[in-house]
């Protein structure tokens, strides 16, 4: 354990962020897999928008997230 103060608190803000990035991780996961799943337009809107959240909070790199949003966007035309 660390001893310094500012390196304490840094290991609790770790902690948090961590927590914080594993829940957007398993929910953009799960959103995924439902749209795979269940191909409605609901699903896949849904889901493009849970990856622009992930890509917009340093989860997800911007260009996996572009390509998932266009695979996404592949079967939202297809399902139309």
């Amino acid at each position: 354990m660390a001893n310094i103060k500012s390196a304490k608190k840094r290991v609790k803000v770790i902690e948090r962020k961590t927590l914080r990035n594993k829940m957007i991780k398993s929910n953009l996961k799960t959103v995924l897999k439902k749209a795979d799943a269940e191909q409605t337009a609901e699903n896949i809107v849904l889901a493009i928008k849970k990856v622009d959240q992930a890509c917009a909070k340093g989860i997800m790199h911007k260009n996996k997230a572009a390509r998932k949003k266009s695979q996404l966007a592949k079967k939202l035309n297809a399902a139309k």
